[in-house]
């Protein structure tokens, strides 16, 4: 494996380890500083890092096709860490929801760049599946580990992935003179010329309104609705199930989702299914999901995962596909995967004071089946 592969594939280990070593504690990170807030505010503090994922996902997708990927992987990590290292030292809501925000950026730095990378390889359709099944790892090891350690030591997996991303800096290290000087292209003097930079994102914008108004929208909208449904379930399960699970048994209930991910991102990459039926049929195993989670945790959010692996790599190829620049592309992409992770949480929560949890994840399970039959 060559040195970029294995840095792309073990900063999306870390980074999605970290920003879901927060998810089993939501409820007590909220009320460590303010006393009990609720759900809401626990919601907050998970949506704080999409919604820094999602404001420079575009930005940082854009400037990488003109400055180099390896800049803004090496941009990921150093705020990854950064981030992960003011959580551990703060106890204050409002740091640690910038702390999130943050991480966010990070992760809007980190994963055009991977994506597009990667998608320049000879095989992409594995490359994304490996990819992917990293990705998916990631958040299972963060989830599970914060789940088993939540009782004797709290921020005990937010260390464990925050040592690994210091980690991380020292393999860039050795490759300083790449990061700071002209990339490949001999774009590297480009940095501070306003110009440039103003007729790049004229051009990109441009270009994502064609994509909203023709008939990629679609696959836009199936992909905001899909993350959208995930992240309702997560963001408010640690309050759902507080009467009626350990935070280890919510923390291996949550992991089984990126498992089965990681199982099923893996094998789809190996069969010649087109991304039009993987996002099908992975949106429908997702509906299911939604649904049985509200009464059996574990088999409901395994099932959720299982579907949202086999769509992910659907989506990653059909982005890939499209005819535009591919950090503009996988910019995009993760777009919407950030637009449902953060927004769909917080549209949730305005109905907290009127519907039950239960009623939500009811209304959550019906979108997603209702996503299932959108037509072509």
């Amino acid at each position: 494996m060559d040195p970029k592969r294995f840095l792309i594939y073990s900063t999306v280990f870390a980074v999605m380890g970290l920003s879901n070593a927060v998810i089993p504690i939501l409820p007590e990170l909220a009320a460590r500083d303010h006393g009990s807030v609720g759900a809401f505010a626990s919601s907050l503090l998970f949506s704080a890092y999409f919604l820094g994922a999602l404001a420079t996902m575009l930005p940082f997708g854009i400037l990488s096709d003109r400055f180099g990927s390896l800049r803004f992987i090496g941009l990921g990590i150093l705020l990854t860490a950064g981030s992960g290292l003011t959580m551990l030292l703060s106890e204050n809501l409002w740091v640690l929801l910038l702390a999130r925000f943050v991480e966010g950026l990070a992760c809007g730095a980190f994963f055009p760049a991977a994506f597009s990378t990667l998608s320049e390889y000879r095989n992409p359709r594995r490359c994304m599946g490996e990819f992917t099944f990293l990705l998916n790892a990631g958040l299972a090891a963060g989830t599970l580990s914060s789940g088993l350690l939540a009782e004797t030591h709290l921020k005990g997996a937010i260390f464990i992935f925050t040592f690994i991303a210091f980690l991380l800096i020292l393999l860039l290290l050795p490759r300083y003179r790449e990061l700071t000087g002209p990339d490949r292209r001999g774009q590297g003097a480009t940095w501070d010329r306003p110009d440039v930079l103003s007729d790049s994102f004229k051009h990109a914008f441009g270009t994502i309104n064609t994509v909203l108004l023709g008939r990629h929208s679609r696959i836009l909208l199936l992909s905001v609705l899909l993350n959208g449904g995930v992240g309702i379930l997560i963001a408010y399960y640690p309050d759902y199930s507080a009467d009626f699970l350990t935070k280890a048994q919510l923390g291996s209930s949550i992991s089984s989702l990126y498992i089965c991910a990681m199982i099923t991102s893996i094998l789809i990459g190996r069969f010649s299914i087109g991304e039009g039926n993987m996002v099908r049929i992975g949106i429908g195993f997702s509906a299911l999901g939604a649904f049985l989670a509200i009464q059996y945790p574990f088999l409901g959010f395994a099932c959720l995962g299982g579907g949202s692996g086999i769509a992910i790599v659907g989506f990653s190829l059909a982005f890939a596909r499209m005819d535009i620049d591919r950090g503009l592309s996988m910019g995009l992409f993760n777009t919407t995967i950030y637009a449902g992770l953060s927004l769909a949480p917080i549209a949730a929560g305005l109905f907290t004071g009127t519907l039950s949890l239960e009623e939500i994840f009811l209304a959550n399970g019906c979108i997603l089946a209702g996503a299932f039959f959108l037509k072509e």
